[in-house]
């Protein structure tokens, strides 16, 4: 009780101005959540939650400004500020990772409902089970990228220096997510194993494949880290399209991401055709 009342005195004096400081690096740089003040502050003192929640909101909106100015005055590429190079890499994870929630909702739902067994009883080859779950992934990822997208046109300028570029390795990371989410969920048999899949695999090594920043700004170690991850080049594939300027040949991107989805594509092919986890 003594520490718990030292505690709530170290809040009181200075949890305020360690709230305002942390919302505000928080929209613009830093990567822990104010809620880690908000909450205690709240619980603390319950009648000035409203209070604590309006100050920690108005210091988020500063430093989100403050963020915007600042990424507008820094270059990754040449002629390209921070600003717009977040653009192509939060497009394409966000139609990264709902290609994959699509594909793997929609089967782990369907086994856990019993309704599969209705899909089971009509003549559809694993191909087309295939093709229509993969399809139908794919085109949710590119809606909901392109409903990102322009949503970005007010906060950056976009440039479209190949639009080829853009279009295939937004359609192929869609794939290849959507590939990986049936294999996720002809693989799990309860949500939380698909929740840990998504979380531990999918989420890990989508923010880290440069989605934030240049690998280029990386140590040599962490770079070559990073050129094993098959997500950075679908990023790095698409934010060529846009800028014509990337980390590694677009070529060379193509080329993982093409035998990736590829190899999980044969996988994901062979599971429906034996019928693993969904006869039985």
């Amino acid at each position: 009780m003594i520490l718990l009342g030292h505690l709530l005195a170290l809040f009181e004096a200075y949890g305020v101005w360690g709230l305002l400081v942390l919302a505000f690096v928080e929209s613009s740089f830093f990567p822990i959540p104010p809620d880690l003040l908000l909450i205690p502050l709240c619980l603390s003192s319950p009648a000035k939650a409203l209070f604590y929640a309006l100050l920690c909101t108005l210091a988020s909106v500063a430093g989100g400004y403050f963020g915007h100015v600042l990424g507008n005055s820094v270059q990754v590429y040449p002629g390209v500020t921070y600003v717009a190079f977040l653009v192509p890499g939060l497009v394409m994870m966000s139609v990264l990772q709902n290609a994959f929630a699509n594909s793997s909702s929609s089967i782990i739902q369907s086994k856990i409902m019993g309704s599969l067994v209705f899909v089971l009883l009509t003549p559809l080859s694993h191909w087309a089970w295939f093709v229509a779950y993969v399809g139908s992934s794919v085109v949710r990822g590119l809606v909901v990228g392109l409903g990102v997208f322009i949503v970005t046109l007010a906060f950056a300028r976009p440039e479209f220096a190949a639009p080829l570029w853009i279009l295939l390795f937004a359609l192929l990371g869609a794939a290849l997510l959507a590939t990986l989410g049936l294999i996720a969920g002809l693989w799990a048999d309860k949500f939380d194993q698909m929740a840990a899949f998504q979380n531990f695999i999918i989420v890990p090594m989508t923010f880290l494949s440069g989605v934030f920043y240049s690998i280029q700004s990386l140590p040599p170690f962490w770079q070559t880290v990073s050129h094993l991850n098959p997500f950075f080049y679908m990023i790095d594939g698409f934010r060529y399209g846009f800028f014509g300027q990337s980390d590694v040949s677009p070529w060379v991107s193509l080329g993982i991401v093409g035998l990736a989805w590829l190899a999980v594509s044969a996988l994901a092919v062979h599971l429906l055709r034996t019928g693993y986890k969904i006869r039985n």
